[in-house]
């Protein structure tokens, strides 16, 4: 029986210890910048740059890839564009593809503003810029290192 509290006392200590980490680090802020051009007829592709910064310190250099399809018809470049990532731990989660809808107009001057998911992580979108175009898309939305 002296035995026993000791023991018991010991597999309580490692259930404990060996019990789900609870997650160290934070969810910081992160905030990507772009410019964006492309077209679309039916079909819709634009490509263009940015940088990632967070509030950790950490900047990233980026590639941007969008493709779609809907109904949607025009030309668009996206100057300053801006947008605001939620559910980053670390700056390597705002990369790979997400996925959205949009809906677009402009003629002369062109406004575009988008949501969109990739797993636990979104991302919102917005920017100006010139072209003409109108309607609405689907697509993906891919951000690679440059």
């Amino acid at each position: 029986m002296r035995l026993m509290i000791p023991l018991m006392a010991a597999a309580l200590l490692v259930a404990l210890t060996v019990s789900a980490p609870a997650r160290a680090d934070k969810e910081i802020d992160c905030k990507l910048t772009f410019s964006l051009s492309g077209w679309s007829a039916f079909y819709k592709t634009a490509s263009g740059t940015g940088t990632v910064s967070c509030s950790n310190g950490q900047m990233l250099d980026v590639t941007i890839e969008a493709k779609g399809g809907g109904l949607t018809f025009g030309k668009t470049e996206i100057r300053d564009g801006r947008g605001e990532f939620t559910a980053i731990y670390d700056i390597d989660n705002v990369l790979g593809t997400y996925v959205g809808a949009t809906a677009h107009a402009g003629a002369v001057n062109s406004s575009e503003a988008q949501a969109m998911t990739k797993g636990p992580v979104s991302l919102a979108l917005s920017g100006k810029g010139q072209g003409w175009d109108l309607g609405v898309a689907f697509g993906k939305f891919t951000i690679s290192r440059r």
